[in-house]
């Protein structure tokens, strides 16, 4: 027993040596003192990026922690996410891979967690030159207006119906059926919901497989960074091979599908299997990387759209000023006898404006995906070893007071004022990220929130229900890689047209 503890104190010690020397002549960020073996991983506090915002306050806006013996390195301004997204893109482009992340995406054979290399660049020109071109992209309008306008008759009938006393709903049940359905007809040229919202046996099994495959790709195991702890998680490993199992089943089956109804028709469609069927062999795309570029877009595409909707529409709720400017200025588009075109979007500057803002204060990915240095970088005077997994707080810099007059505030007015870029060209504003990494499905997913917007706002006025006032609204984030609303939004919507332009005609 007595030599049990010496030795564990002489680990302990060794440790601790080694972590201060290696501060001392390696010239890394500071940051907390880390504990022997595990590191400060038992210091990280579950909504990861409002954890990192506070340490910032104390170690300065780069620090560093280690996760076991894995160096993280964690930048919280502009000047840096620059430094890391612009200056040392190349030495900074690759991915972190945790063990189930690595096996879910085939060892990076996908897009999102490929590491920068000759692979990730042809895919990257397939989705920038295939995938999410313009014209592409005005050829799948009508499935977005179609999903949008479904959406809206869905809440009239709610709201209205019957019995229904006090009209309050739970938004985000509607703002995920848009979401789901848009991605998979886009991705799969399928509906797996019928027209009273009845999702089939598939979409059951592809929203388990989406919902799983984030909570394993967000978990934060002390298993994955010290190795000989592992075997403490092996129901881990085998929920994950189960996971991995069931996403190529499914995703087999719909290329199976669509292989058969192709050699009926012998016609092609504008959804993204029947383009990476028709490019695969152009691009020399093996069937590991079409199902995980599909992966990439159905786990993308479903949460981060409903997200953005709903803390657009808290804020919009808790502003009531800017909801009725917002309305105005559809009015003045739109006129009260018309429904939202989404041709006729770009007209909505003020609405636009509101977007911005909601991505400012409530970005979906507020800690982007985790970036990993592949060489030796120099980042703020401090050096990045290669093989740190580096991150930068986005929801940081859209609170920081020195750039940022009440950073706080909801104030859509700041950008008639400055037009601030959020397409990856301005370091304050990051929602899509930036450089060799930006999101490749950015002006997908600017069309399809800002058009559920437009509905959502021009066909009814939104309240909170009765007794329920601004400041009894949660505005905290749930944990995980997206960020949801803690306490989903429950609103009261009444209808401000005529009746007609509720009705979804297919």
């Amino acid at each position: 027993m007595v030599l049990t503890l010496v030795l564990s104190i002489f680990v302990s010690l060794i440790f601790l040596c080694d972590k201060l020397y290696h501060q001392l002549t390696a010239k890394l960020p500071p940051g907390p003192w880390p504990w022997p073996v595990i590191g400060n991983i038992v210091d990280i506090t579950p909504v990861r990026f409002r954890c990192f915002a506070e340490w910032a306050q104390v170690y300065g806006p780069i620090f560093s922690f280690y996760v076991g013996s894995r160096l993280n390195v964690v930048v919280n301004n502009a000047e840096l996410a620059k430094e890391v997204l612009k200056d040392n893109d190349q030495n900074l482009a690759n991915r972190f891979r945790t063990k189930p992340l690595n096996i879910m995406s085939k060892n990076g054979v996908d897009l999102i967690w490929a590491d920068y290399g000759p692979h990730y660049v042809k895919v990257r020109k397939l989705c920038n030159l295939e995938l999410f071109t313009p014209k592409r992209l005005e050829a799948l309008r009508p499935i977005r207006e179609d999903e949008v306008t479904a959406m809206i008759e869905n809440i009239f009938k709610d709201c209205t119906k019957h019995g229904n006393v006090s009209k309050i709903l739970m938004l985000r049940s509607y703002l995920g059926s848009v979401a789901f359905n848009n991605i998979t007809r886009l991705a799969f040229g399928k509906r797996f919901m019928n027209s009273e919202g009845e999702v089939d046996e598939q979409g059951e099994e592809l929203k388990a497989i989406v919902t799983n495959g984030i909570k394993i790709g967000g978990k934060l195991s002390l298993g994955e960074f010290v190795p000989w702890l592992r075997w403490v998680f092996k129901d881990d490993d085998e929920a994950l091979e189960a996971q991995v199992r069931r996403l190529d089943k499914f995703t087999r089956t719909m290329m199976e599908e669509y292989t058969l109804a192709r050699k009926k028709t012998g016609e092609t469609k504008q959804h993204f299997v029947d383009a990476l069927f028709t490019l695969q062999k152009e691009y020399d795309l093996s069937d590991d990387t079409v199902i995980g570029l599909l992966s990439d877009m159905i786990a993308a595409g479903t949460d981060t759209v409903a997200i953005t909707v709903e803390w657009a529409m808290a804020e919009l709720v808790k502003n009531p000023r800017v909801q009725q400017k917002v309305q105005e200025e559809l009015n003045r588009v739109f006129g009260s006898d018309c429904t939202v075109n989404e041709s006729d979007i770009s007209k909505l500057s003020y609405l636009q404006h509101v977007v911005k803002e909601s991505l400012r204060l409530h970005p979906p990915t507020p800690l982007m995906l985790p970036h990993m240095a592949g060489n030796n970088a120099k980042v703020g005077g401090y050096n990045i070893p290669k093989g740190s997994i580096v991150h930068v707080n986005v929801w940081a810099l859209g609170r920081d007071s020195r750039i940022w007059k009440d950073p706080l505030q909801f104030w859509p007015e700041r950008y008639m004022k400055e037009d601030v870029d959020m397409k990856g060209h301005d370091y304050r504003l990051l929602p899509f990220g930036s450089g060799r990494r930006v999101c490749p499905g950015t002006n997908l997913a600017i069309n399809l929130v800002t058009s559920m917007l437009a509905h959502l706002l021009h066909h009814f006025v939104w309240s909170l229900p009765i007794g329920v006032e601004v400041e009894d609204i949660d505005m905290m984030e749930s944990p995980g890689t997206v960020t949801y609303m803690q306490t989903p939004l429950h609103v009261v919507p009444t209808p401000r047209l005529p009746l007609h332009l509720y009705t979804h005609v297919e």
